[in-house]
Order: structure tokens, then sequence, then C-alpha cells
């Protein structure tokens, strides 16, 4: 009980730190270059320039609706954790309004911003949690139409930084797309070591459950083989499995909570070849 009350505590502490750097990154250069770098974010950006809105406000407007609707209607374990990044970083972005380096410049701002952007996300992952936003809205996307999490996010992602041409320019629409790539190589880094597929490796003597979480909450295919341990000798089950960064990360998450025994290897998949990856979702 005292580990895992140790645990979530770490979590927690994990969850603000990265909320406080992911608002720290908006503050001190996404909203000073005007960059809006898709998200919740990029939109307080976007009505900011237009009717001067405070974007802490906006962001928080904009998110308590999001997760009270993603968790109706996309049926996903968002607990405290995700509910506490999603008030965090608006709370933090109010908090240090006053802050200011100086630095407009959109190239700096796209390429800094992205980094501390991106670390903060990343830790906030790794502490199980989230910061809402539009990954609630690609999550409800990906429920409705089955497309990819990757794909669903770039899809609202890209609706935002779109908008942003038009009320800003289309060359600040570009640093900003900058800015997206530089905080998904970075978040990738922290999470699991910068590569867009993962090659996920599990080893079990809990098949069926296994088999389970990967169905249910990934909606991947799996591989399956007999292997027998070298130390024990006793015959096990390694299912092999290919997902998308963010699925990995998810999965992983599902994989500590629901079987925290199974031997888990996650390895960058540099490129994957055949029918079924990133069509219909099948591999086996």
């Amino acid at each position: 009980m005292k580990t895992f009350s140790k645990t979530v505590f770490n979590d927690y502490l994990l969850i603000l730190f990265g909320s406080a750097l992911v608002g720290l990154s908006f503050n001190l250069f996404l909203l000073p270059a005007r960059l809006a770098a898709g998200g919740v974010s990029g939109i307080s950006t976007i009505i900011y320039e237009l009717y001067g809105a405070n974007p802490a406000y906006v962001q928080w407007l904009i998110n308590i609706p999001l997760f009270i609707l993603a968790v109706i209607l996309a049926g996903r374990d968002f607990s405290m954790k995700s509910l506490v990044g999603t008030l965090f970083v608006p709370f933090t972005i109010w908090l240090t309004a006053d802050l200011n380096l100086g630095v407009q410049n959109p190239l700096l701002s796209s390429i800094y911003g992205g980094i501390l952007l991106g670390v903060g996300l990343g830790i906030v992952y790794r502490g199980n949690g989230s910061t809402g936003g539009t990954a609630l809205i690609a999550q409800i996307l990906k429920k409705f139409t089955g497309i990819s999490s990757g794909f669903a996010q770039l899809i609202v992602d890209g609706a935002v930084v779109l908008a942003s041409a038009f009320v800003f320019d289309f060359e600040l629409a570009l640093f900003a797309l900058m800015a997206i790539y530089v905080t998904s190589k970075v978040i990738d880094f922290v999470q699991l070591q910068s590569s867009p597929q993962k090659l996920i490796l599990i080893i079990t003597e809990r098949e069926e459950e296994v088999r389970k979480i990967i169905r249910d909450e990934i909606d991947r295919g799996l591989t399956k083989l007999k292997v027998t341990g070298g130390h024990s000798n006793r015959e096990r089950t390694m299912i092999l499995c290919v997902a998308e960064q963010s699925e990995a990360v998810y999965l992983k998450k599902m994989l500590n909570e629901k079987e925290p025994a199974s031997f888990v290897v996650f390895l960058n998949a540099s490129e994957i070849l055949g029918h079924g990856f990133s069509k219909e979702r099948i591999y086996e």
C-alpha cells in the first residue's frame, strides 16, 4: 500500500511539473510569437488575437466541457490524473501571464517552444496523465470513424493551424507546423525513444488477458508464439504487436495497471511493410 501511494504521489508530481512546463512554453514562446501550434492552446492564441480574451480562461472554458464529453462518449479511462493536467496547464498560463523573455522570433519560438512543450507533455504522459485539449477530440473522432489516433490528432491540429493561417499569415502557420513537429519528436524521445511505430514484445502467462487489453484498448492485431523460459524452463506465450507511438504509450500504461507481471519490450520499428497495418489495422 505504501509503494502504491508513493507511485501515485510521484505520478501527480510528474503531471504537475510537466503541466507547468506546458504552460510556460505557451507564455514564453508560442503566444508572444503568435504561433497557434495546434490544440486548445492554438485555439486560445487565435481567440486572443481576434478578441483579446485571456488564454487561460479560454482554455478552461474549452477543456472542461471536452473532458466531460470525452468521458461520456469515448468511454476512456480519464482519471483524476487527466483532470489535474487539464486544469493545471491553464492555471500555469494564468499564473505566469506577466513573464516575458522578449523572444518573438517565430523560428526561435517554434524550436524552443516546441522543445519545452514536448518535454512537458512527455513528463505528463510518464505520470500516466494528460493535458486534455484536442487530444480528447481526437479520441472521440477515432472512436466514431475508426481512423488511427495519430491521424485523428493530425486532423484536429491541422484544422487549428489552417485557421491560424487566415487569422495571422501563412508564414506563421508554417512555423506553427514546425513547432508541432519538434514537439512530437521530443515527446517521442521522452516517452519511448524516437520512433513513430513500435514493435511490442510481451512475454506472459496470461495470454487471454493481454490479448483482450490489446484488442479492446488500442484495437490492434497481434501474433503469438509459444516460448520457453531459459531459467524456469516453463512454457509461456510471446505476443508481438505493432502500434503507433501514442498507442504504445497508452498500451504501456494499461499493461502496467492490469498485467504488471508480464515482461514487455518496446522496440523502434523503422519501417513496416506488408498488408494491414495502416489500413485495416490487422497484424497477424
